[in-house]
């Protein structure tokens, strides 16, 4: 597996179900300059649909992803 990126900001989503991972991230990529990274990370396995849509309607590329146990993470670049 290739080496994860750096991230610029960590968005701790652990436990929370959805809508809340993308809600929240929604709010911290608003808060981003562009090309920043932030790394989410989430329990609730509806994430991972969730986020690869969000990414794709919103124009802000999923550029790494990765299960550790039960934890995903999500590295969003914003546009």
């Amino acid at each position: 597996m290739a080496d994860a990126p750096s991230a610029d900001r960590v968005l701790d989503a652990k436990g929370l179900l959805c809508p809340m991972p993308i809600v929240k991230l929604a709010k911290i990529v608003k808060e981003m300059e562009s090309f920043q990274v932030v790394l989410l990370e989430a329990t609730d396995p509806g994430a991972i649909p969730d986020v690869i849509a969000w990414s794709k309607n919103t124009g802000h590329p999923l550029i790494h992803q990765e299960t550790v146990d039960k934890v995903m993470r999500f590295w969003i670049q914003k546009a």
